[in-house]
């Protein structure tokens, strides 16, 4: 697929979650393209930090409930929306189910909306792949696949986006884009307690505290290198054969929890080890490895980052912002004791 970057230049783009560890590296790389972006977050899981000050970024404070905000980006005519924006991820869900219905639900819908009212061109739906096919679906995850048998409000959610995406693709021919991310990683994740694992364990490991491992460590995850997912996500806005479709951005590599935590304790130099704490009631799957044949074949997608180099530069990362992280490290009252006990010990 020749010219989806340059595609981009001269472009106003919308990216909601722009603030986010995802979101904030697809602001950057479209900045760089020559795209004026707005930027809508309303900050309750990212730092204002993390959004690129450049003069063709347009930061707006505010979440996809606000109507008030969403006509500001909105009425901007922005061509391409990136809908990132999302109440992340699996226990906030369960621990704030309406919130997450509020937020992934309605929010969704609402900008679907104004995104026909305004003429937006192309609307790019960050879905799950860790949602959409539930726990016993065959590996590698291909599209064909989808489970009923979800365990988490977020895990619906992401589902009824996908939903509606159909929907107003088929009813308002709104050019919708369903991409499917797998354990995404990368600078830019701020760790907290809602947060993905390899920030929570960098985090715990610059701190000098064992890594927790829920389970027996065997189990693996599709972690994707997020400069991966944005290039992913900059060609799913440009190929028209991705219209009406949904596809897996992932890495197609296997890597056991167990592993993951001794190459991010010897990335950052920790001699704390590991222990093992109890599983979470909604953590079922045992393993995930997704295929991206059906991404490869309609964008051009190739995953190209190696585990070994994509941790190494989340680890250089945080050493440059260690302070603004450490700052912002979110571990409130709803986490475990184990959790608290490693959120607030100094260095």
């Amino acid at each position: 697929m020749q010219g989806y970057l340059q595609s981009y230049q001269g472009q106003t783009a919308l990216v909601t979650g722009g603030a986010g560890a995802i979101g904030s590296n697809l602001v950057r790389r479209l900045a760089e393209l020559g795209a004026r972006v707005l930027v809508l977050d309303d900050l309750s899981s990212a730092e204002r930090w993390n959004v690129p000050s450049l003069a063709n970024v347009l930061f707006v404070e505010g979440d996809v409930l606000d109507e008030v905000k969403l006509k500001r980006v909105c009425f901007e005519r922005p061509r391409i929306v990136f809908h990132l924006a999302a109440f992340f991820a699996n226990q906030n869900s369960v621990d704030h189910p309406e919130r997450d219905l509020m937020v992934n639900g309605m929010g969704t819908l609402r900008l679907m909306e104004y995104s026909v009212l305004t003429g937006v061109d192309r609307f790019v739906y960050a879905s799950s792949g860790c949602s959409i096919y539930g726990s016993e679906a065959p590996l590698p995850l291909r599209e064909e696949f989808m489970s009923m048998h979800l365990t988490t409000p977020y895990q619906i959610t992401k589902m009824l986006g996908e939903l509606y995406g159909n929907f107003f693709h088929h009813h308002y021919g709104l050019k919708v884009v369903k991409t499917r991310f797998f354990n995404s990683y990368g600078p830019g994740e701020v760790p907290g307690q809602y947060r993905n694992v390899i920030p929570n364990f960098i985090y715990w490991a610059m701190k000098g505290q064992p890594l927790p491992i829920t389970g027996s460590g065997e189990e693996t995850r599709d972690f994707t290198f997020v400069g991966d997912i944005v290039d992913g996500l900059l060609r799913s806005g440009h190929a028209e054969a991705a219209v009406g479709e949904e596809f897996n951005l992932a890495s197609e590599r296997e890597t056991r929890i167990i592993d993951l935590a001794r190459m991010v304790n010897e990335a950052v130099g920790s001699t704390a080890g590991i222990h093992h704490v109890e599983r979470r009631k909604w953590d079922t799957k045992r393993r995930l490895l997704a295929s991206v044949d059906k991404a490869r074949r309609l964008v051009g997608y190739e995953p190209r980052t190696p585990f070994d180099e994509g941790l190494a530069a989340t680890v250089a990362w945080f050493r440059e912002n260690w302070n603004a992280i450490e700052a912002g490290a979110r571990f409130g009252p709803g986490a475990s004791s184990a959790v608290r006990e490693m959120a607030s010990t100094p260095r």
